[in-house]
């Protein structure tokens, strides 16, 4: 009778192990699958440019609805806002993605028609040893536009202020020019980047460095900086304390349909907009 209870102990442990390993695969593959099902019998290609803000989101889900439908192929490519709506407009791509509203021309232009799926911060950042982690909006705009020049004016060490900067062609730069440096003119010495990833490397790496990127991008590897006494957050681009904030749109030309449709219908189902949280930003409302 022991050796008989010790067999049915055993037994229904491994059938609770056994059990666990078949919960942990519902919630980490079948779960995950069902969630890209209205890809279903879908095959083709989809191209993707533009902002650089979203380009984790949009490869997060890209990757996730390759994994489950291998016979749907999705590029994502940068290249800023304003390529964004110019390459979805001229249809070269199917989203056209940007840090900002397309304007009434480009929209007359090109018969756009705007998804905003997430709210994002642009987040004035400096390297993590820089003591000065604390700025007003008229000390930022002095600093940008080449009016300060040495950290030591700051409280910081006696060094040149690096400006970074991205180019026209940027979303994340409109509503940095408009929302922190309120229109400000930028030095024509600022060093000018491509993305937010390389900002966000530019700043990492250089002890005298200021930039903005998205807050999606913020991590232990920079440091963000307070404005007007804000720090950025989800909390406060959420609740409107912290001042620049902006939409990221994902743009088609004219209504969706197919394969675009359902990229653009998965980012406002609760999987999407879970993907938009773990990557630091706000679902938005359809």
């Amino acid at each position: 009778m022991f050796r008989i209870a010790l067999k049915i102990e055993s037994g229904l442990r491994y059938v609770g192990w056994l059990v666990l390993l078949i919960c942990f695969a519902f919630f980490n593959s079948p779960v995950r699958a069902a969630a890209t099902d209205v890809f279903a019998g879908q095959v083709g290609s989809l191209r993707i440019s533009g902002g650089t803000a979203h380009i984790p989101v949009m490869k997060e889900v890209a990757k996730l609805i390759m994994e489950a439908h291998p016979d749907i192929r999705i590029s994502v490519a940068g290249g800023g806002s304003g390529l964004g709506i110019k390459q979805v407009g001229e249809g070269l791509v199917d989203i056209g993605n940007s840090g900002r509203k397309p304007t009434d021309n480009e929209m007359q232009k090109y018969g756009l028609v705007l998804h905003r799926w997430a709210l994002d911060g642009v987040a004035v950042i400096v390297h993590r040893d820089n003591r000065v982690q604390v700025l007003t909006r008229s000390r930022l705009q002095d600093i940008y536009s080449g009016r300060l020049r040495n950290w030591r004016d700051l409280g910081g060490v006696d060094k040149e202020i690096t400006v970074f900067t991205r180019d026209q062609g940027s979303g994340t730069r409109k509503v940095f020019w408009k929302k922190a440096l309120r229109k400000e003119v930028t030095t024509n010495k600022a060093l000018v980047v491509a993305s937010n990833g390389a900002m966000k490397s530019g700043v990492a790496h250089n002890p005298y460095a200021i930039g903005y990127v998205s807050i999606g991008f913020l991590d232990k590897s920079l440091a963000a900086v307070a404005l007007d006494g804000v720090m950025p957050s989800l909390e406060t681009v959420q609740n409107g304390e912290y001042p620049v904030v902006r939409g990221l749109y994902s743009n088609t030309k004219g209504e969706v349909q197919g394969l675009t449709k359902s990229f653009i219908d998965f980012l406002f189902s609760p999987s999407g907009r879970k993907i938009i949280s773990d990557k630091g930003l706000i679902p938005a409302a359809r």
